[in-house]
């Protein structure tokens, strides 16, 4: 099974390399025996749904990293995967990577083999910066929407994350960082599958449903977006001790009860706490307390490292901490939503995103695909991906 973790950690997009989907690793041979290999470059068609913005007042920018080479790279609006240079910074300081729309209609583009993410700016142009990375080699630095102080701070802009290669589409809409720009994505090969979309209305919805939460209400920036609590910890608008009382009730049942964590590999690991850690068996690395940004950013004391055994439990561990079920059951992880963000002290940002897509869907945090509740999907045989701007 492929593990898909979407910018783990938290990673900011304003980092100097473009984070992959998390984990992702090839399909074995014999799962590939037969079948037909993507269609590469993959057709991409770009629908403006918005009602709000007309496609003159719209670009597109697909960035990431040539999966051959290493290299970070841009999409020309002809197709194809260039390495980005210092040289492409202009007078400004800034490089116009940016792709118009078709006048009117839809927009149809070629999408090469890469690892990456397809932006969208409404109303205003984008800035991404090349800078030396610590090696001497070219890297993009990335807008951080979140930051006030961030050049892209007041520009309508989000994003889709994908990675195409041999065995394979991997897609994802997220709300990871930020939310802004309802997106819905398209995957048609061997199956047809279509996620993230928001009910039209539900970008309002959203944005007030987050604020109207009186420990969330500073991560509305405006009509802009609505920014994630992890950020918003950062930032000085979210408390660093949201989780702290959640997070000691947990660590206090798991000290006279085992819990039992079923991964996606088929293996059960069972734990309990002592003093300040969760030991389980079968190998797994002894798991700290977590603080509330750990949890939040599913980092620290939760974060992942792939493979295949302390990874699994603690991606669980956080997804439990976010949707605040590990006092429910001990039994992980969870897979009913109906049970998910019950408890006072949960990830209501997070939950807004789910009450607002068609599918029940959403990338709210990083660990969200846990239990197959991620605004994710996949094919191997692709043909074509749409990217749709949906009504507001």
């Amino acid at each position: 099974m492929l593990s898909r973790r979407s910018f783990l950690g938290g990673v900011s997009a304003a980092a100097l390399a473009v984070p992959a989907l998390g984990g992702l690793v090839a399909s074995p041979a014999s799962a590939l025996a037969g079948r037909r290999a993507p269609a590469v470059p993959l057709p991409l068609t770009i629908v403006n749904n918005s009602g709000q913005f007309d496609n003159a007042s719209i670009t597109v920018y697909i960035v990431g990293t040539n999966l051959d080479t290493g290299e970070q790279c841009r999409v020309t609006p002809d197709g194809e995967l260039v390495p980005v240079s210092e040289s492409d910074n202009g007078s400004d300081g800034f490089a116009d990577y940016s792709i118009p729309l078709q006048s009117s209609g839809d927009t149809t583009l070629d999408l090469p083999s890469m690892s990456g993410r397809i932006y969208f700016a409404l109303g205003d142009k984008l800035k991404f910066k090349v800078v030396t990375d610590g090696d001497g080699k070219p890297a993009l630095q990335y807008p951080a929407g979140w930051v006030e102080s961030d050049p892209n701070y007041q520009v309508l802009h989000d994003t889709v994350e994908f990675t195409l290669k041999a065995d394979g589409m991997y897609c994802n809409t997220t709300m990871v960082d930020m939310f802004s720009v309802p997106l819905s994505i398209h995957l048609q090969g061997s199956a047809d599958q279509t996620t993230g979309t928001v009910p039209a209305g539900g970008r309002e919805r959203i944005l007030n449903g987050v604020a109207e939460h009186p420990d969330f209400a500073q991560l509305r920036q405006d009509d802009l977006r609505v920014i994630a609590p992890g950020h918003g910890l950062d930032q000085g608008l979210f408390s660093d001790t949201y989780y702290d009382a959640y997070i000691d009730e947990v660590w206090t049942k798991y000290q006279s009860t085992q819990l039992r964590v079923d991964t996606d590999n088929g293996k059960v690991y069972t734990g309990q706490v002592s003093g300040d850690t969760f030991n389980f068996d079968g190998g797994v690395q002894p798991i700290g307390k977590p603080s509330t940004r750990d949890v939040l950013f599913c980092d620290g004391a939760l974060a992942a490292p792939n493979d295949g055994v302390t990874g699994p439990v603690a991606a669980i561990l956080g997804a439990g901490f976010n949707r605040s079920i590990l006092l429910d059951s001990p039994d992980q992880p969870g897979t009913d939503p109906a049970g998910f963000y019950q408890h006072d002290i949960t990830n209501h940002y997070s939950k807004v995103m789910h009450e607002n897509t068609e599918d029940g869907k959403a990338y709210g945090f990083a660990f969200d695909d846990v239990a197959g509740f991620a605004s994710y999907i996949q094919d191997g045989a692709p043909t074509s991906i749409t990217v749709t701007l949906t009504p507001w």
